[in-house]
């Protein structure tokens, strides 16, 4: 349908430029998912081997080894979030601390539904995977609103 005359798509409330602008700004978002989502993967790698060898091979209890194995994981993510998920200048000691924070309720549900999955009959690891799906999206959450609010 034709515009009337002196109507452009600007001037009937839409901006093009702002919908430009939202659409980049959507997709900023994506890249940071994503990005998120690669350095979890290693964490995941590091979670998952820890896990297995505290678990199966030292013997230790299944939410002892989880939550050791998400510790350390935990620390093997925040440098490469810090820098390549939000492009921060530079590490900080506060923002360490936020991520630590913000871990820990990963770390909550994580340990709390392996625990509740294995109590059912879920196969251990399979039951962490689990776990560190719903623990991705409260760390990413976390993350954003409250760790790296100013940077992201």
């Amino acid at each position: 349908m034709a515009e009337p005359a002196g109507r452009t798509a600007s001037t009937r409330g839409v901006s093009l430029p702002g919908n430009a602008f939202t659409v980049l700004a959507e997709r900023a978002k994506l890249g940071r998912a994503a990005r998120f989502c690669l350095v979890g993967g290693t964490g995941t790698a590091i979670n998952t081997a820890v896990f297995y060898v505290l678990s199966r091979g030292l013997g230790q209890l299944l939410p002892v080894s989880s939550a050791k194995a998400v510790g350390l994981a935990v620390l093997s993510n925040y440098l490469p979030n810090d820098r390549f998920t939000f492009a921060a200048r530079r590490p900080s000691f506060r923002r360490l601390a936020k991520f630590n924070i913000t871990s820990l309720a990963g770390l909550s549900v994580n340990v709390t539904i392996v625990w509740l999955l294995v109590r059912h009959g879920v196969y251990f690891l399979a039951a962490n995977f689990v776990g560190i799906a719903v623990a991705v999206v409260v760390n990413c959450t976390f993350s954003v609103a409250w760790v790296w609010r100013g940077e992201a």
